[in-house]
C-alpha cells in the first residue's frame, strides 16, 4: 500500500483486514514485525516554508534529505540534529521527516535544544479507524484531553500514520567550536558534566574513543568567550576544533560511526548521567557516551540482553537497535511497568481499537 493524499490512506486504514506495517524510508526500523507494509513515502511535499517565522510544514513522506537541503538554503536547520544510522545498521535507503518524528530521533544537540517532539508545532495523522486528525498548527479537529504532538513522537507508528508535520526550525550558528579532551573515560565523563552545569550553554557532550568532546556554538564572539572560560575551567591541554573540523567530530557522534563494523548487538541506553561508566564497566562492550553520558550507545555480544536490561532497571532503560545473530528474538524496547503497559494500553484501545498496528 503506497497511498498518495490523506484521504487515499484513510480508505486504506478503513479498509484494512488484518495488520498493517507502517514504514517510511526504512532506515530506523528496529524489528521487522508482521503484517501488509503501508509506505508512506507518497505522502511528500512542503506546504509550507516561512523562513523569517522558523517555520515548517511538511508532508511525512518527504525525504529528510530534501528538508534539510530546503533549510540550509536559508541557513537554518532542524535543532534536534537528526542521527543518520544507516552505517550502524547495515542499512540503506532514505529518511524520511514523519519517520524521524516517529522515532523522536534527536541528536548530540539535544542537551541543549531538547528532543524532536520539543521542535514540533502540529501534526496531521490517520488513526486505527481511518479517522484524519489534526492537532497543533494548522488545526481543523483537535482531540480534546490528548496532546498527539507528545503522544505521536516516539511512538513508531503504533497509534495512527503521520500524514504531515509542523516543525519549528532554528538559524544556523555564526560559530561553532569543540574543545577536545584525551582523557580517561571517568575523567572525561567528569568534565562534560562539569560543562553541562556551567553558565556556557553548551551544545554537545560526549566522550567516544578515549576522548571528551564539548561543543560551544552561537555568535563568533560569544563562542570564543565561552570556549576560552571553559579551557581555563577544564585545563589548557585540550585542543580547540573549529568549523567543518568540529562539524565533522559531531556527525561522527551523530552516527555513532565508532562502532560501525563492530560484531555483535547494538544497544541504546538512556540512564542517570551519573551512573553510565558504572553500567559500562558492568557490562563491558565498545561504547560511545553522548549527553554527558545520559545516552549510551553498546555494542555487547549475542546473549546479554538479560543482564542489559537488569543493569538499567531503576537508572533508565535499553532498546536493542540491531541484534546480532542469536538475539533475534529479543524484544528490541523494553518491557514497560505494569502502570505505564496499563496507560499504553488503553490509548491503543483508543487510537487503534483493531489493533492494525500493534505487529
Amino acid at each position: 500500500m503506497r497511498p498518495r493524499t490523506e484521504p487515499e490512506l484513510s480508505e486504506m486504514i478503513r479498509g484494512a483486514t488484518g495488520p498493517v506495517r507502517v514504514r517510511g524510508g526504512g532506515t530506523r526500523v528496529v524489528s521487522q514485525g508482521l503484517g501488509a507494509v503501508l509506505d508512506t513515502t507518497g505522502l511528500g511535499g512542503v506546504q509550507l516554508y516561512e523562513p523569517g517565522a522558523l517555520t515548517l510544514v511538511v508532508g511525512a513522506g518527504t525525504p529528510l534529505a530534501e528538508v534539510e537541503a530546503l533549510l540550509a538554503g536559508e541557513r537554518q536547520r532542524l535543532s534536534f540534529e537528526v542521527p543518520d544510522l544507516r552505517g550502524l545498521l547495515g542499512r540503506e535507503g532514505q529518511s524520511t521527516i514523519g519517520g524521524v518524528v516517529a522515532t523522536n530521533a534527536s541528536g548530540p544537540r539535544r542537551v541543549q535544544s531538547g528532543a524532536c517532539r520539543d521542535s514540533l508545532l502540529g501534526l496531521r495523522c490517520v488513526d486505527g479507524t481511518g479517522m484524519i486528525v489534526k492537532n497543533g498548527g494548522r488545526v481543523m479537529k483537535n482531540v480534546t484531553g490528548y496532546d498527539l504532538i507528545k503522544l505521536m513522537a516516539g511512538a513508531r507508528g503504533a497509534l495512527g500514520v503521520l500524514t504531515e508535520v509542523s516543525l519549528r526550525v532554528q538559524a544556523m550558528p555564526e560559530a561553532e567550536v569543540t574543545l577536545v579532551g584525551e582523557r580517561g573515560a571517568k575523567e572525561g565523563l567528569a568534565a562534560l558534566r562539569q560543562a553541562l552545569g556551567s553558565p556556557y550553554d553548551i551544545s554537545g557532550a560526549a566522550f567516544e574513543r578515549g576522548r571528551a568532546l564539548i561543543r560551544v556554538e552561537g555568535m563568533e564572539g560569544s563562542v570564543r568567550y565561552r570556549a576560552d572560560a571553559l579551557r581555563r575551567r577544564l585545563g589548557d591541554d585540550w585542543q580547540v576544533r573549529e568549523g567543518a573540523e568540529s562539524a565533522e567530530l559531531w556527525a561522527g557522534v551523530r552516527d555513532v560511526s565508532a562502532l560501525w563494523g563492530l560484531d555483535g548487538s547494538i544497544w541504546r541506553l538512556v540512564v542517570k548521567q551519573t551512573e553510565a561508566l558504572a553500567l559500562v564497566e558492568r557490562l563491558g562492550g565498545t561504547a560511545v557516551f553522548d549527553w554527558g553520558g545520559g545516552l549510551i550507545w553498546l555494542a555487547l555480544p549475542a546473549g546479554q540482553a538479560e543482564a542489559v536490561r537488569a543493569a538499567v532497571a531503576g537508572v533508565g532503560h535499553a532498546t536493542l537497535i540491531r541484534p546480532a545473530p542469536g538475539d533475534e528474538a529479543v524484544p528490541a524496547l523494553p518491557p514497560e511497568p505494569a502502570a505505564v503497559a496499563a496507560l499504553t494500553a488503553a490509548l491503543r484501545r483508543k487510537f487503534d481499537p483493531r489493533g492494525l498496528f500493534a505487529a
